[in-house]
């Protein structure tokens, strides 16, 4: 029985470049960074949550340049939760983040549309019960 997923890979241009928006701007940490002959094997994570792990691969051929920044077509090719979507927006929006527009409440909770710097779509999600919880905290 296949129990998870181990690791994801995405295309980059540049392991530094990547490195430095996955960890300095999202928060990601590196979990490997070997050299292996020309080429580096690189893996990201979230700090909390090393379930998924994403396989850092610069992209060499032209076909694999032309997914660069489009890895999840018109989607998000990657959702990651938050405990303050409009905090992590704002924070994220004055490190120069892109966005497609501003956070929105849904019935799945309060969420945005960020790209990291190839152009790939990230959604930031909060779920419904924190963003209650937070908001009744404000209140009091």
């Amino acid at each position: 029985m296949i129990l998870n997923n181990l690791i994801t890979s995405l295309l980059v241009k540049d392991y530094d470049d990547a490195i430095s928006f996955y960890s300095g701007k999202l928060g990601f940490v590196v979990v490997e960074d070997v050299p292996m002959g020309p080429d580096r094997w690189v893996t990201i994570a979230l700090p909390n949550s090393h379930e998924t792990v994403f396989a850092l691969h610069v992209a060499k051929s032209d076909s694999d340049l032309a997914l660069v920044g489009k890895q999840g077509g018109s989607f998000p090719f990657l959702g990651i939760t938050t405990d303050d979507c409009l905090g992590d927006y704002q924070r994220l929006k004055a490190q120069a983040v892109t966005f497609q527009g501003e956070p929105e409440v849904r019935p799945y909770g309060t969420g945005v549309m960020l790209e990291d710097l190839y152009g790939n779509k990230i959604f930031l999600n909060q779920e419904p019960a924190k963003v209650a919880a937070k908001e009744l905290a404000a209140s009091s």
